[in-house]
């Protein structure tokens, strides 16, 4: 009972939460004269992976870095294969070229360069340090490259007040932490129940719980009209879940690769790669490309309940 009321309570405060920082980041970015894209590429993207942060964090401290690890992993593969699809199913996104030139292209960049470093095993305090560099690096040239950059779409105003914009900036943001947390907590409680091990738990329960912010922020955006919040979220987020959590996680504690299968870093990598044609046809990802993105995330899932049975089995 308590379980079922964690992950019912956690969804409710994380769609309150996503609300309210969809809001603020709005007006923020009209008052600032920066981009939607931009503000979704970062203060969105930060907001919406916070849940993630906790939790590797989390996890890496107690020694359970399947669950830190296979958190990003999934939370990356959940944001394109489920995120990204759902969002372009109920309405169609329209993406900047900016995007698909600069942005996309990153994301690949930082998840081969992931997968790069733990092919010794582990991810360590230099690497942590190295991902930390890079995302301040990306964020600098984001802000600098902002300001020269002309608001192309239009969207919804929040409160008048720059003070409330930050206040629901800040309210919305602690609301997807602790819902986040909340749903992730009863979900993994849930798994274990049923003899699930780390790294598929993190992989599956823990990377689709930290990822709904992602999910329900995403969608409010696109169905405000505001497809660079959206878009900018997900690719944001990624780029914010291999950089900053995984650098601030490493540092923290060295974080090992144990018990991760090839397979689940191609299919992180591949999602990714993938949405480089589809955004770069038409400068839209429409209901056709999020079809295809939503069945390779079943495929992808049915594998990992697959590999789950057998677990159990064992």
């Amino acid at each position: 009972m308590l379980i079922t009321l964690s992950i019912i309570g956690g969804f409710i405060i994380l769609t309150l939460g996503a609300e309210a920082l969809v809001r603020g980041a709005s007006s923020i970015a009209l008052r600032l004269g920066i981009t939607p894209l931009i503000i979704g590429l970062t203060i969105v993207a930060f907001g919406t992976s916070a849940p993630e942060l906790a939790v590797s964090v989390k996890s890496a401290l107690a020694g359970n870095s399947g669950i830190a690890l296979g958190n990003v992993i999934g939370s990356n593969i959940a944001n394109i294969g489920l995120i990204l699809a759902i969002t372009a199913l109920i309405r169609p996104i329209q993406v900047q070229s900016q995007v698909v030139k600069r942005d996309i292209p990153l994301m690949i960049l930082a998840s081969m360069l992931f997968w790069g470093l733990l092919l010794d095993g582990e991810l360590s305090l230099i690497d942590g340090v190295v991902l930390l560099s890079l995302l301040f690096g990306y964020l600098t040239f984001s802000y600098i490259s902002s300001k020269n950059s002309k608001n192309e779409e239009e969207i919804e105003a929040g409160p008048n007040n720059p003070l409330l914009s930050g206040l629901f900036i800040l309210v919305g943001i602690s609301m997807l932490v602790g819902g986040g947390i909340l749903f992730v907590n009863g979900a993994v409680d849930l798994a274990k129940t049923f003899g699930v091990s780390e790294v598929i738990i993190g992989l599956t329960i823990v990377a689709i719980g930290t990822s709904m912010p992602e999910l329900v922020t995403s969608v409010i955006a696109a169905l405000k009209g505001q497809s660079d919040i959206a878009i900018g979220n997900v690719v944001g987020s990624n780029l914010f879940n291999i950089l900053g959590i995984l650098g601030v996680t490493a540092i923290v504690h060295p974080v090992s690769s144990l018990g991760f299968q090839p397979f689940d870093f191609m299919v992180m990598l591949a999602l990714a790669v993938v949405i480089l044609p589809f955004a770069w046809t038409g400068l839209r990802i429409g209901r056709r490309e999020g079809s295809v993105l939503l069945l390779s995330y079943l495929g992808y899932m049915g594998y990992l309940i697959n590999q789950a049975s057998a677990q159990a089995l064992v």
